[in-house]
């Protein structure tokens, strides 16, 4: 499975080290957001689907010191989903989205593997 959960103590290695193998999706959320709920599974789908080609990194904001981390990216709303590639963001999008959307938002920034 290519979804896993981290912090601020393991940012570096889950999402920018990873970055550099693979695309990683970011996904900043709080337990206490509807839309973060309404996303978290097309999210998961969406990773599950792409079999490995793009991973997913759930944070939550409200973890420990994770907050952090949300203002160092300039997150300002939830959730917020950042898109990293060779340790950069290469591009992100707030508030729920479709499957059909978030695919669309990875395709207009790697390319994937046919077919998806």
């Amino acid at each position: 499975m290519t979804i896993r959960e981290t912090s601020l103590e393991h940012f570096e290695q889950d999402v920018l080290a990873a970055s550099q193998q693979r695309p990683v999706l970011v996904d900043f959320w709080a337990d206490w957001c509807s839309p973060c709920l309404v996303l978290a599974p097309v999210l998961e789908r969406v990773a599950t689907e792409l079999q490995g080609a793009v991973g997913l990194v759930k944070l939550e904001v409200d973890a420990g010191e994770n907050m952090k981390l949300a203002g160092h990216y300039r997150v300002r709303g939830f959730p917020t989903v950042i898109l990293f590639r060779d340790r950069q963001e290469v591009g992100r999008f707030s508030g729920a989205r479709s499957r059909t959307q978030v695919l669309e938002f990875i395709e207009e920034h790697i390319d994937l593997p046919d077919p998806v």
